[in-house]
């Protein structure tokens, strides 16, 4: 009989993190990753080591910041990818080796330019070579299986996992599967691979024609033991399979599917306004479990419905995805204790007294402002303020003049990170132009605003505003995000914390070299 827990390996900080404008720096990497601890997801795939110093350092860092979790590291079928990749998960508990090839004669060909029997005695290699290394957990992937040859499909997984292989991984790689013939594979490598009882098989879909989470469920009716997905279902083109839809969908649908997960599924939504906030990639209202609308009923039948019995419209209750009910209220006259028991139970965790102090001091300064915070509100602050915490650059003053008669004008008084007092002033087509014009001149680094979004963070015309924006820089793009009462001040903040990030990623940090700028 086969097992029916299904593991959940998340994939949000690799493959997730490819969507464009997702990059993260390796504090918010590891941020994410224990949220994810927290969340109860059986295996993190870290990251990519061998694509870059800062992949390597990130997976290295997460594999010591966790404990529960495996922690896995992509690879190419390449000696010294795999050497990379273990050098960096040296530090886990339990650590994975996810490495495999394109199986589909469509990847071989052009991709790979390599016969059958070339391509699977790399990845033969590639497993017996990790397994050598002391790896006892390696996952193999087979790129594209989902238009691959039955035949030369069921060889190649037969072979890896005689080469010491734990988990086939069985990608759907473009999304071009449905539920039945995805499915299908699944029970035919169960049926056909002599040893498949060896190893754990794996669903990995992408969502190009909108059937991620049902090709991925369709795999566990199939057997399946572990489905691979990112939170918010971010990823590559039209992305990953949603987290958060596959575990719900076992939770709720017992009846069918008759498996379960380790999910505390009360972590879900505070998971996804995690990486939402930091990726800059936001949910869809009518996004399912986690969108603004997931819970929400605006006919008249639904809301007398609901008043009767909840069950009339809602399938789930929203406090098992982590959403409260009543919305809590929290004053100007809210003391640090009510401040910190809400952060505590929203699942907040901040390093010191020191960080505490500067969200109270936020929280207070937009409880003048708008006189009631709701949770939304200080779980904006709250992660405003953890992100401030790296930031190269810290906004201090910012002044803006315009109106229909004026010549929009903004003079921006910003700290650098070795403490010097930069200020500088310019003009633009509108005060959000102005801003970003003056920045510049403070902080020389080209790049191009590509997209800038808002988004209220609660109801009313005092609320605070989100907003995230992209820009990019050569071939990489760059997401920020910042939530103010005053919608300037957040377009600043998101700016900045953008910049940041690209600051972050150049070659050493900038120093600051302020000749023909106002010090104060």
């Amino acid at each position: 009989m086969p097992s029916t827990h299904v593991q959940i390996f998340d994939t949000t900080l690799r493959d997730g993190e490819q969507s464009p404008g997702a990059a993260l720096n390796i504090e918010e990497k590891v941020e994410i990753a224990r949220q994810l601890e927290r969340l109860g997801v059986d295996i993190i795939e870290a990251g990519f080591p061998i694509s870059s110093p800062g992949d390597f350092e990130a997976v290295r860092r997460i594999a010591a910041a966790v404990e529960a979790p495996t922690v896995c590291g992509l690879t190419r079928a390449v000696r010294g990818d795999i050497d990379v990749a273990w050098d960096a998960l040296k530090g886990a508990k339990r650590p994975r080796i996810h490495t495999g090839l394109g199986v589909s004669d469509n990847h071989l060909q052009h991709k790979l330019r390599k016969s059958r029997e070339q391509a699977m005695e790399m990845g033969v290699t590639a497993v017996a070579y990790a397994k050598s290394l002391g790896c006892e957990d390696i996952e193999y992937f087979t790129e594209d299986a989902g238009r691959a040859d039955p035949d030369y499909l069921c060889r190649v997984v037969e072979a890896v996992i005689a080469a010491g292989a734990t988990v086939i991984n069985v990608p759907d790689t473009t999304g071009y599967a449905t539920p039945e013939e995805y499915g299908a594979i699944f029970k035919m490598l169960l049926e056909r691979v002599p040893n498949a009882d060896k190893a754990v098989f794996s669903a990995h879909c992408h969502n190009d024609l909108g059937m991620a989470t049902a090709n991925s469920l369709a795999a566990v009716r199939n057997g399946a033991r572990q489905v691979e997905c990112t939170v918010n279902g971010i990823g590559e083109r039209a992305g990953n399979t949603s987290l958060e839809e596959v575990v719900m969908a076992i939770h709720t649908r017992r009846d069918v599917f008759g498996v379960e997960t380790g999910i505390v599924t009360t972590e879900i939504y505070k998971t996804s306004r995690l990486v939402t906030n930091l990726t800059g990639i936001l949910v869809q209202p009518n996004k399912a479990i986690v969108g603004a609308n997931a819970f929400a009923h605006s006919s008249g039948i639904h809301q007398d419905g609901v008043l009767k019995e909840r069950s009339t419209y809602e399938i789930m209750d929203p406090r098992d995805v982590g959403i409260t009910e009543s919305k809590i209220v929290l004053s100007p006259r809210s003391g640090r204790h009510g401040v910190k028991h809400r952060l505590n139970e929203l699942g907040y965790v901040y390093d010191s007294d020191e960080q505490f102090e500067k969200i109270y001091q936020r929280f207070l300064a937009v409880a003048d402002r708008k006189k009631i915070v709701y949770d939304e509100d200080l779980e904006a602050i709250a992660t405003d303020e953890a992100r401030a915490g790296s930031a190269i650059y810290e906004l201090i003053q910012l002044q803006v003049t315009c109106g229909d008669q004026a010549i929009p004008t903004a003079t921006v008084k910003l700290r650098h990170e070795n403490l010097a007092i930069l200020m500088d002033a310019d003009t633009g087509n509108g005060p959000v132009d102005a801003i970003y014009r003056a920045i510049n001149r403070i902080v020389r680094v080209e790049n191009e605003l590509i997209e800038i979004s808002l988004q209220s963070v609660t109801e009313g015309t005092d609320a605070q505003a989100g907003v995230t924006i992209r820009i990019r820089s050569g071939d990489d793009i760059f997401s920020g995000h910042a939530a103010h009462t005053d919608i300037i001040v957040a377009a600043t903040k998101a700016y900045l914390n953008a910049l940041n990030k690209l600051l972050g990623k150049s070659p050493g940090r900038q120093q600051n070299n302020s000749s023909e700028l106002t010090t104060v």
